[in-house]
């Protein structure tokens, strides 16, 4: 089982995952549990403060480490009462490793993970540099809080996880699945606004069809995100076919050894 602690000022962004979608399949089946921690209910003054401001002057506010050090130390009680493993404690920040289907899968067979969202602009380091194990963020951009990014890692975990998505092949097939971008897909009508589903997709041949999808895949990928190609082809992920494939297409500058990782 996958338990989630979550440090948020704001716990009710998190019912959305509950109660919606294919997430909740993975809370009703027990395969996930989410618990909510609120820093403000580990402070000790009469204003139930979580932020001050910063040494050195400038704008915003930062979360003090006090109130947090407290509530991880409330979490690490509680994961050990309720026998789950100590859990690595993971800041949501802009500064952090960026979340990729990697790192999903490894938090899907993991046995979870305590994800602190900060807010305003930023934690005390302190706090940072004794409890939290690592940093990771959605994107290069801001956000007003990790609250977001943690939802998206959420569900990102969740549909990794047995018999949460209709058909457990979706997952296999999704975007970065094999480090490469999803295919198009079409469905009814065979003729839409004038234009055709490919014929190969009607044929019947699934070896064909297996074929198309493969190298839309690798065209897209190659115009969206040829990052993704040179990180394959390093990584002898890509077959002598694809190679070929992409070489026709004029791609074959990706396979420079001279590239930058």
């Amino acid at each position: 089982m996958l338990r989630f602690d979550i440090v948020s000022l704001f716990p009710a962004y998190f019912d959305v995952l509950r109660q919606q979608g294919v997430s909740r399949r993975a809370f009703a089946s027990g395969q996930m549990q989410l618990h909510c921690w609120n820093p403000r209910d580990f402070t000790t003054d009469a204003h139930r403060t979580i932020d001050d401001r910063p040494y050195g002057g400038g704008p915003g506010m930062v979360m003090l480490a006090e109130p947090l050090e407290r509530t991880l130390d409330a979490i690490a009680a509680a994961r050990a009462a309720a026998a789950s493993p100590p859990a690595p404690v993971w800041l949501l920040s802009p500064t952090g490793r960026r979340i990729d289907q990697a790192l999903v899968a490894e938090v899907a067979q993991s046995s979870g993970v305590t994800l602190l969202c900060a807010r305003y602009e930023g934690v005390d380091q302190r706090l940072i540099d004794r409890r939290v194990d690592a940093e990771i963020s959605l994107g290069d951009f801001v956000l007003s809080g990790g609250e977001i990014a943690a939802l998206a890692l959420l569900d990102a975990t969740s549909r990794l996880l047995p018999g949460v998505l209709g058909c457990a092949e979706s997952a296999q097939q999704d975007s970065f699945a094999h480090g490469l971008l999803d295919c198009p897909h079409f469905t009814r009508p065979e003729v839409y606004c004038g234009a055709s589903v490919p014929a190969v997709l009607l044929s019947g041949d699934h070896a064909r069809i297996a074929q198309w999808r493969r190298e839309q895949s690798l065209q897209l990928t190659a115009q969206r995100r040829p990052d993704l190609l040179v990180r394959l082809h390093r990584e002898h992920a890509l077959s002598a076919q694809d190679v070929q494939f992409l070489t026709a297409l004029g791609y074959n500058f990706l396979f420079d050894p001279l590239l930058p990782s």
